[in-house]
């Protein structure tokens, strides 16, 4: 069993009363709606978690699914419960994975955030992709790394645009998600989910400073909300 966390969700593992869980699903499961409506041909699907995404992937017009991930625990789920007869699942890293086929579709949902090196994966990414291929990514754009701990790099809007521009590709489409949250609830950590939060936050922002005043400037310009944007680009 795949339990879920702050940054795995597990559909058929979300206990009863989980809020936040649930409106985070809903959230992801709009990203692969969205990616869905640009997926085409040989599709990767990059930090595929327990599946759930690329089986949905899979269900459109596309060719084939390639869903990767460096959780041996969340592949051999997503092999069993997410199986698809044009769907593969893979455990591998976004560095070890390798491919020599190129693909038409490359989706990678909330994945970039989790590196101090963002920048390296995404020109790994463009270069697996096809000529004139689509690739679907999303970030926060609101900070995260404080509260996060498996979150080691804060998107702006404009700094997750910038990363396209700077690799000559197209932006094509959009998608800006919204999500409240209440303080209390994820100070109280109420919710299973929530007790990955980071441990000693107030000793966090003494160490860090620059946190602080990141977080004070979001929630004066967004209040108490988490932003995410999902962009399609083309090659």
């Amino acid at each position: 069993m795949v339990s879920p966390t702050i940054h795995r969700l597990v559909p058929d593992e979300l206990v009863q009363g989980d809020t936040t869980g649930r409106a985070t699903l809903e959230l992801h499961l709009a990203r692969y709606e969205f990616a869905a409506t640009h997926a085409r041909g040989r599709v990767l699907d990059l930090a595929c978690g327990v599946g759930y995404g690329s089986a949905h992937l899979a269900e459109h017009q596309v060719t084939s699914v390639v869903g990767v991930d460096l959780d041996p625990a969340a592949i051999s789920y997503a092999t069993t419960r997410y199986a698809r007869d044009n769907v593969r699942y893979v455990n591998a890293s976004g560095d070890e994975f390798r491919d020599s086929e190129g693909f038409d579709t490359i989706v990678s949902l909330e994945t970039l955030e989790h590196l101090r090196e963002p920048e390296r994966l995404f020109e790994r990414l463009v270069g697996m992709l096809k000529s004139d291929g689509v690739l679907i990514a999303s970030v926060p754009t609101t900070p995260s790394v404080d509260v996060n701990p498996y979150h080691l790099h804060d998107f702006t809007a404009r700094s997750f645009r910038a990363m396209g521009a700077r690799h000559q590709l197209r932006e094509i489409d959009q998608l800006v998600q919204i999500q409240p949250f209440g303080v209390f609830d994820v100070m109280s950590r109420r919710e299973p989910r929530m007790n990955d939060m980071r441990a000693n936050l107030l000793s966090y922002y003494v160490t860090h400073p620059r946190a602080v005043v990141t977080r004070m400037l979001a929630t004066l310009r967004y209040g108490f909300t988490n932003r995410y944007l999902t962009l399609a680009w083309r090659r």
